[in-house]
């Protein structure tokens, strides 16, 4: 597994190890020869050398090479022999490693050990505290993916897919030795180099066809590549490496991306020329795992560069021109963690990528982070079985077809890293923003609830500073949703949402109208208590007053609003005198609210209706109850313009 984790050399491998005295093993760790570096710190601890160095590095030596039971070992009896004496990064390695042995009980509770021990601003502290998110809550996500292992795998690694011209471009350390027979000491397998396979036609299955590259491939690692949406430039990782090795003043060769043109020759193959360094790469750290955004316009990729927030972090750069780039911006802390984010793919809708920094069932996780005008959301963890408790990554897919590739060191797989194809079942995914619907205006703190069809609520979010939402449950294809936004001094809204049978994010916007304003049959009205008026009078009235206020609140807090105002009467009195006296009191009620500072223009007009337009049956002659009268005797402030 660790061939492709080198694939960004994980030069901070974490520096919290001390050495030893044994400086032959040491070496070999250094040097990230892992395999031999851990037969002779298992000889030390067989010979009678427990000391907390060596089982730091005994641990550490199989952590890195991903052989769990192992390091479960080792750690298990450096924590139980040093356990106020190691640095909290232990406890974190110690997790893993049950999660590799899918203890899962046990992983929790050194999770939490660990995130109490590790400062409070560590990203990953809090992601494994498992105060909102538990491991009971990944274990319990609904299974989306149905995978296959490939014809393609053997017993070394076999991993970073990409899409090229409907076939498959992937890393391997299968057929390199016509190359160099040396073996990596990492983990003891061959360089790697890349190969093109055969997609089948149902997607669920690649064939070799033939090596793919060789133009551009040498003697060390060539992997994890990229294409420009017209596939005619390639973006790959490569060691440090132009004719000859180069290593920083540490004595590390660290990673960089090229990009390669590609010339079509004469019988129509291609060969790729014009091998280019990017110009942010550099001899002091490493950066390589490149995913091009479809547009072309977007180059993502992993570093540790300064910056940096974790041990390998995402980053992105626009892409300008012939080999020009703006300058690299980290993902921030909604995507990066002070673990390792790593193996990023791009798509329109969403960033995948895999990470150790946020909960998951062990080692790396796949995660999705959907995102809209640059905004990243939170990640999810897309849960078993695409992920396990061991390392997966890799994850490309065609969201069209909602088919891809993912990788993984699973041990039922055929060797250390496999390739998998997958199917995703129809997954959608609702967001949305509250507004102020007179004002437009966004709404934030507004409490935003998901029901399902039979009224039962699945999740509650609160609508952030623009008014934005997004529910992290799973959500079903063509299905039925009602979402309810409610907040102090706005009036609920429910609605209801039909997703479609496709997967992609169902936006839906929810207008919240003032308490004060009520809907009726498409007409605005804002809402008061009744007007009285003294008998035969059209003076405003104290009491009247205060409700009439109410009106000249709301337009003043909205002053694009224009309002008619309309009184009526009951049936009672004659039919003229009615109409007279409605239409005196709905001019006097005009007056009062310019009186306290809003415009003329601002109402429409201020019309008596008297008892033409009666609610009920009470005309004249009809007996009804003084109740029934009252229903008829209102005025009414409509909302014709906002």
């Amino acid at each position: 597994m660790k061939k492709r984790i080198l694939i960004l050399v994980l030069l901070a491998i974490q520096a919290v190890q001390s050495q030893t005295k044994d400086k032959t093993a040491d070496a070999l760790f250094d040097k990230m020869n892992y395999v031999e570096a851990a037969k002779l710190y298992e000889i030390l601890i067989k010979n009678g050398d427990t000391s907390k160095e060596i089982l730091q590095r005994a641990g550490d030596a199989h952590y890195f090479n991903t052989q769990m039971q192992r390091a479960n070992q080792w750690y298990a009896k450096l924590l139980a022999d040093y356990p106020n004496d190691v640095s909290p990064e232990y406890y974190y390695r110690y997790a893993q490693s049950l999660q590799g042995v899918q203890n899962y009980d046990l992983a929790k509770k050194w999770m939490k050990t660990y995130s109490e021990k590790q400062k409070s601003t560590d990203s990953k502290a809090q992601n494994f505290s498992q105060k909102e998110i538990t491991i009971e809550d990944i274990k319990n996500i609904k299974p989306q993916f149905v995978l296959e292992n490939l014809d393609i795998n053997s017993a070394y690694s076999d991993f970073g897919p990409m899409f090229y011209k409907g076939n498959l471009v992937y890393s391997t350390t299968v057929d390199s030795s016509y190359l160099k027979t040396e073996k990596y000491g990492w983990n003891d397998q061959p360089f790697l180099n890349l190969q093109l396979g055969i997609i089948s036609a149902s997607q669920s299955n690649v064939t070799f066809k033939e090596r793919f590259a060789k133009d551009i491939t040498t003697q060390y690692h060539e992997a994890c590549v990229a294409f420009s949406p017209d596939e005619k430039t390639i973006y790959f990782t490569r060691n440090n490496y132009n004719g000859k090795l180069k290593r920083d003043n540490k004595g590390v060769n660290n990673l960089k991306i090229y990009s390669a043109k590609a010339e079509e020759n004469s019988d129509g193959t291609v060969r790729w020329g014009n091998v280019t360094e990017l110009p942010f790469n550099s001899d002091d750290y490493s950066v390589g795992q490149p995913s091009v955004s479809k547009d072309g316009k977007k180059l993502y990729f992993v570093s540790d560069m300064p910056g940096t927030i974790g041990l390998t972090d995402i980053f992105v750069v626009d892409i300008i021109g012939e080999n020009q780039y703006s300058n690299p911006k980290n993902l921030g802390e909604k995507i990066n963690t002070s673990g390792r984010e790593m193996f990023p793919f791009i798509t329109d809708k969403a960033i995948y990528f895999a990470s150790d920094g946020f909960l998951g069932l062990g080692g790396l996780d796949v995660f999705e982070s959907k995102f809209k005008d640059d905004v990243f959301n939170s990640p999810n963890n897309l849960g078993a079985p695409l992920n396990s408790n061991r390392d997966d990554f890799g994850y490309i897919i065609n969201e069209e077809t909602n088919k891809g590739f993912v990788c993984s060191n699973r041990k039922t797989g055929k060797g250390d890293d496999d390739i998998y194809s997958f199917e995703r079942s129809c997954v959608q995914s609702i967001d949305g923003y509250v507004f102020d619907a007179i004002s437009t205006n966004r709404i934030s703190g507004a409490m935003v609830t998901l029901r399902n069809q039979e009224n039962q609520k699945i999740e509650e979010t609160v609508s952030k500073i623009d008014g934005r939402f997004e529910f992290n449950s799973n959500i079903d294809c063509n299905t039925p949703y009602t979402i309810e936004a409610a907040k102090d001094k706005y009036t609920a809204n429910t609605k209801t949402v039909f997703t479609p049978q496709s997967s992609g994010i169902t936006n839906v916007p929810i207008g919240l109208d003032p308490a004060l304003v009520e809907r009726n049959n498409g007409i605005l009205k804002i809402k008061i208590g009744i007007i009285y008026f003294d008998l035969d009078k059209s003076n405003i009235r104290y009491d009247s007053a205060i409700e009439l206020n109410k009106v000249v609140l709301l337009m003043t807090q909205y002053p694009t609003v224009v309002i008619k105002i309309e009184s009526h009467t009951d049936s009672r009195a004659r039919d003229d005198y009615n109409l007279q006296l409605s239409d005196r009191r709905a001019k006097s009620t005009r007056d009062y609210i310019i009186s306290q500072g809003i415009a003329p223009d601002r109402i429409e007009s201020a019309i008596g209706y008297g008892e033409t337009q009666l609610l009920n049956n009470c005309s004249n002659g009809i007996p009804c109850t003084e109740a029934q009268h009252q229903i008829n005797r209102r005025s009414e402030f409509i909302i014709t313009k906002i």
